[in-house]
Parts: structure tokens; C-alpha cells; sequence
């Protein structure tokens, strides 16, 4: 396995908060820490003694598990990590590098990312640094592996998608996609933005100023900057990185994109990823771990849908294929990971029952 650098671009939007929009916690303000939690979970194995863990009410963990436990499949020092705090609504004990993003705003709001410019600019240039550009012996840099954690990420998504003209479809961590409740949440927003659909098209930073995220923002000016750069970059997602590449495309990257994600959103019919990554000529994809396969609650949440994607989910799981760990060590590891999260958390702590196995545990976090 060459050199890889994950880089997981994490934040927020107010757009989570809308009912039915988001499973990312128990409730808006508990689903605030998710992403930040997601970060302390992939760099330290658990997150800090005072974040949640991210569990939903049904037992499903968080993706950023499995991004954790492929890490130490392979050994963390085989896939160092990076992150950009693109409007973190809470603090995290990860490192992060700052590029100027606040929360994002409601979507239905005429402007929710105001920054837009100054995040895509800053994450841009960022990229050659990212990558360890000229840190090696030959100056090589390093494949970078893009992700992110947003709750409430795949509204946004819609939002930025259908400014830009693009198909208007998008995957959900809910089993069963609510995409007419964000399409009508992403109508009343492009109202109050004065926007059609398609009007942003060829202005990817009015899409995300107008109808998106502070992540999608940074995650756009990433893949510019690893174009600009002529660093190699997967994206490690589902609809969101789509939506990111789509941003990317209207900004004039016209170089081959890989998008690395599950088959849990591949196969989601209401998603339609396939064909919006044949719109924008990304080479798709989706990795199977056999999660239906595993007698865990774990296994069986993301078997049911409860979270398909996220924290670079697809992108870990297609490296550890690519290094070939077999995918039962890959199950066996994520159960690992959740019970160790589970168990490090005493009842009654507001993160959970702390019942490692055999349980549906219930706490404040929960995926995208």
C-alpha cells in the first residue's frame, strides 16, 4: 500500500436540527458533538471524557468506528490522519487545523455559509501541506483520502447539488431516506435565496454560500488544491463527496476522481449514486465487509441502513481491502471498537447503557 494520508474535514450545520432530517444523536444539542467526538474516535481510539460517544438509540455506532478500526488493522503510523475544523459546534480534543468556517447556518436560511470564499481558499491552499508535499526524500507527496463528518451533511449536500443543476439526490443515515423532506427543505432555502435550480451552476461558491455547508466549502477547495498541486485524491464517501466533486467540477477540475464508498449507498436506490457519480465522470467504488454477515449489534445496525457512510467509511474499508485484511478481521475489529467504547462508559453518564454486546445502547451521539 503506497503512502495515504486520511484527512477528515468535520462540522456542523443548523440544518441538522430540522426534525426527521438527521439520525446524528438523540437530539440537536447532543448531536452537535457528534463530529467532534468522530475525530477523538478515529486520531485516539475514544473519545474525550467529556464528549458523547456516538451511538444512536438503536445500537448502531458511529462510522467513525470502522475508520478506526481499519486504522488499527493496519497500524495507525500506516494511515496518519489529519483534520480541518470547517465549523465544529463544540470543542474536541483532536488536533485540527483551523480554516476559518463557523457552524453552518439552516439551510432555509438566505445565506448559511456566509465564509464560503475564505474556507475554500484556505482549505485550497492547505492541500500540498496535507499531503507532506516535498517532506520525503524524492518530494513526493502523499495520496490523500478525503472524508467528512457533518450531521445533517446530506440535506446540505441536496442544497448545493441543486443549485448547481445537478441531479438532485442524496443518501441518508436514516434506513429509510426522508429525500422529499429535504428536497421541500431545500426549496423553501433556494426561495429564501433567491435561487432556481441551476442558478448557482458554474459558481460553486455561491452554491455553497447560498444553499450548502462550511464542510462541502472546505472539502471543494481540497480537491482544487490537490488538482492545482497534482496530488492524487480519493474521496472517502458517499453523496456528500459527491456533492463535493460536483462543487470541484464547476470550479474547472476536469481530472479523473475516485469515490470511494459502501454499498450501502451505492445500492440505495433513492440515492441514485451511481448515476450521479457517472454525471461527473467519478470513478465509483463500494466496498462490502459483510456486515450482514456479523452476529453483533454493531454489524446488524449498519446492515439495516442506520448509518451507510461517513468519518471516510468507505474510503478505510476499500484501503483495507487494497492491503488485504480479510473482512471477518474487519467485523471482528469494529466489534472491538464498540465494545471497548461502550464499556469505557460507566451507566448513567449520559453515553449509554455501556452494554458492549447483546444490547441496543443509547446515548447522545449517533451517525450522520
Amino acid at each position: 500500500m503506497g503512502d495515504v494520508r486520511l484527512v477528515v474535514v468535520a462540522g456542523t450545520t443548523e440544518t441538522a436540527a430540522i426534525d426527521g432530517i438527521s439520525a446524528a444523536g438523540a437530539d440537536p444539542e447532543l448531536r452537535v458533538h457528534t463530529p467532534s467526538a468522530d475525530l477523538e474516535i478515529v486520531e485516539a481510539g475514544r473519545p474525550a471524557p467529556d464528549s458523547p460517544v456516538p451511538v444512536s438509540p438503536n445500537g448502531c455506532p458511529t462510522p467513525a468506528v470502522v475508520t478506526r478500526a481499519v486504522r488499527e488493522l493496519l497500524g495507525p503510523e500506516s494511515l496518519p490522519v489529519e483534520f480541518l475544523d470547517a465549523g465544529l459546534g463544540a470543542p474536541t480534543a483532536a488536533t485540527v487545523r483551523d480554516v476559518g468556517a463557523a457552524p453552518g447556518g439552516d439551510v432555509r436560511d438566505p445565506e448559511p455559509v456566509p465564509e464560503a470564499a475564505t474556507v475554500f481558499e484556505r482549505a485550497r491552499a492547505s492541500a500540498p501541506e496535507l499531503a507532506g508535499a516535498g517532506e520525503g526524500d524524492d518530494g513526493s507527496a502523499a495520496e490523500l483520502l478525503v472524508a467528512e463528518t457533518i450531521p445533517g451533511g446530506t440535506t446540505t449536500a441536496l442544497g448545493a447539488l441543486t443549485a448547481l443543476g445537478e441531479r438532485a439526490a442524496v443518501s441518508s443515515s436514516l434506513p429509510a431516506n426522508p429525500i422529499e423532506r429535504k428536497r421541500r427543505v431545500v426549496a423553501e432555502g433556494l426561495d429564501a435565496s433567491g435561487l432556481d435550480p441551476g442558478d448557482a451552476a458554474g459558481e460553486p461558491i455561491e452554491a455553497v454560500r447560498l444553499a450548502g455547508d462550511p464542510v462541502l466549502a472546505a472539502v471543494a477547495g481540497l480537491i482544487v488544491g490537490c488538482a492545482d498541486a497534482g496530488i492524487d485524491v480519493t474521496l472517502a464517501g458517499g453523496t456528500q463527496l459527491a456533492a463535493a466533486a460536483a462543487l470541484a467540477r464547476h470550479a474547472g477540475v476536469d481530472r479523473p476522481l475516485p469515490l470511494a464508498t459502501t454499498s450501502l449507498v451505492a445500492d440505495d436506490p433513492t440515492a441514485d449514486l451511481p448515476a450521479l457519480a457517472a454525471d461527473l465522470d467519478l470513478t465509483l467504488a463500494a466496498a462490502d465487509p459483510g456486515f450482514a454477515e456479523g452476529d453483533h449489534p454493531a454489524m446488524a445496525a449498519y446492515a439495516r441502513g442506520e448509518a451507510k457512510e461517513g468519518v471516510g467509511m468507505g474510503g478505510a474499508l476499500a484501503l483495507a481491502e487494497r492491503a488485504g485484511v480479510a473482512d471477518a478481521a474487519v467485523r471482528d475489529r469494529i466489534a472491538a471498537v464498540t465494545d471497548r467504547l461502550l464499556a469505557e462508559r460507566a451507566p448513567g453518564d449520559g453515553s449509554g447503557d455501556a452494554e458492549p454486546r447483546g444490547s441496543a445502547p443509547s446515548n447522545g451521539g449517533g451517525p450522520r
